[in-house]
């Protein structure tokens, strides 16, 4: 008998059919035994009445987790047992057959909705049960939503996919916080960010995308950082200024935030999660403007300092949320020197740049800005932040045959799904998260 989906259930009432999955619950209820049943589509209700001997015999050995193939008729609830506003809440299935396809060990802890509340650590030491629970699912289905929608909008508007390489001679961002690899007796790099390479196939192709896995060493163990994340980056040719970089993002995310809206109605119930609120025009403030209505608002004089930190992102949040409404603002005009050489400074203050982030709840999500697309510019540059030009030396030579104004951004999958579902640390959004303390299994005895 061909298999059925349990998500399609509805369709075959009063038809005898089969499905695959994995036992959920049982619940032993006098002479019936009943059984809840999973596979990738949903759940559904089965009982096995008395009269099934040799079925009933065989349910009595199942635990949750069993594999099981099951052949049985589906059937209308008794209008008493309805469950109003579930999947298959009004059918439920009578056993006939079951095959075990797998049996299960003990489970070493609970991980149904009722009984799961475990401890990070735990959690991610025992990552290829969890990842069964609910609501583990529902983050991951969630964030392969933020992915998908990033591509698709990037397509929507004439963008290219192209693939980064994960291994680099030279760093886009400067700093030691690199991972140094052994490249055949020479010296490499894991690639901190596609940037460089992005802007290369942009002078191509005019407009790319890449989702890429980058990674950071940075010698922190923060609920905010990851030592490999994946990287949503877009860059484009043939803007007027900044601000068509600005508008691409903000048009990007609200993108995302509806497929998300639409998408994953029930993980976001399920969740218990309200989605952040992007308003038409997303408030926009230059650094020095943000430090200055900390001042007035909290009476903390951050005025002066070269970026932002953890408090100054959660205040200004605050301050725009309760002016505006919106849980985003941009901020713009960082100082020329602290941030990487391919930025572009702005012509009128060239000690500021046109560089940007977008900050939601009090965390950073995105990052961007103008590049620079002049030749002689961007070697100035590169020996102002004592870079060696032969470690960039493709990079460069793109920019000398004819690169029209250009801009981008990036952002991390799993801060945007951190953030959105208001989890408290990112490893929760990441499937098998890679830290200082932790390689799939923990290389430390600290915890989260």
């Amino acid at each position: 008998m061909q298999r059925t989906y349990i998500k399609d259930l509805k369709d075959f009432i009063g038809e005898t059919i089969s499905i695959s999955g994995w036992v959920d619950v049982r619940r032993d209820q006098g002479k019936m035994i009943f059984l809840d049943f999973r596979d990738m589509t949903g759940k559904v209700q089965g009982v096995i009445l008395p009269n099934y001997t040799d079925t009933i015999e065989v349910g009595k050995t199942l635990r949750n987790e069993f594999a099981v193939k099951i052949n049985g008729k589906v059937n209308k609830r008794p209008e008493r047992n309805i469950k109003e506003g579930v999947l298959n809440g009004d059918i439920e299935l009578e056993i006939q057959e079951i095959e075990v396809l797998a049996s299960s060990a003990p489970l070493p802890f609970d991980i149904s909705l009722s009984g799961y509340n475990l401890e990070l650590t735990t959690e991610l030491d025992n990552r290829a049960l969890v990842l069964r629970q609910p609501k583990v699912q529902a983050i991951f289905k969630i964030e392969e939503t933020v992915i998908d929608s990033f591509r698709d909008f990037m397509k929507q508007n004439n963008f290219f996919e192209f693939q980064a390489p994960s291994m680099v001679p030279a760093t886009a961002e400067g700093g030691a916080e690199v991972f140094q690899i052994d490249y055949f007796g020479k010296k490499a790099y894991l690639s901190q960010s596609p940037q460089l390479y992005k802007q290369i196939v942009m002078s191509a192709f005019e407009r790319c995308f890449s989702v890429n896995k980058v990674f950071r060493a940075e010698p922190s163990s923060t609920t905010r950082h990851l030592t490999e994340i994946v990287s949503l980056d877009a860059e484009m040719a043939f803007i007027d200024s900044w601000l068509d970089v600005r508008d691409l993002a903000e048009n990007t995310v609200k993108h995302i935030l509806k497929q998300v809206e639409v998408r994953n109605a029930e993980h976001l119930k399920l969740l218990e999660v309200e989605l952040p609120v992007m308003i038409e025009k997303t408030p926009t403030l230059s650094l020095r403007e943000v430090q200055q209505k900390i001042f007035d608002k909290f009476d903390r004089d951050v005025r002066g300092e070269k970026d932002t930190n953890a408090q100054d992102e959660r205040e200004i949040c605050e301050i725009i949320k309760e002016e505006t409404g919106s849980d985003f603002v941009f901020i713009y005009g960082y100082p020329t020197r602290k941030k990487p050489f391919y930025i572009y400074p702005n012509p009128d203050e060239p000690e500021y740049n046109e560089g940007m982030d977008l900050i939601c709840r009090g965390v950073e999500w995105l990052s961007g800005g103008r590049r620079i697309n002049n030749y002689d510019q961007l070697q100035k540059h590169v020996e102002l932040w004592n870079m060696d030009p032969s470690k960039v030396k493709m990079f460069l030579e793109a920019f000398k045959y004819g690169v029209p104004p250009e801009g981008g951004f990036a952002f991390g999958a799993e801060r945007i799904t951190m953030q959105l579902l208001g989890l408290k640390n990112i490893r929760e959004a990441c499937m098998f998260p890679r830290d200082m303390n932790r390689i799939d299994e923990r290389l430390t005895d600290e915890g989260y």
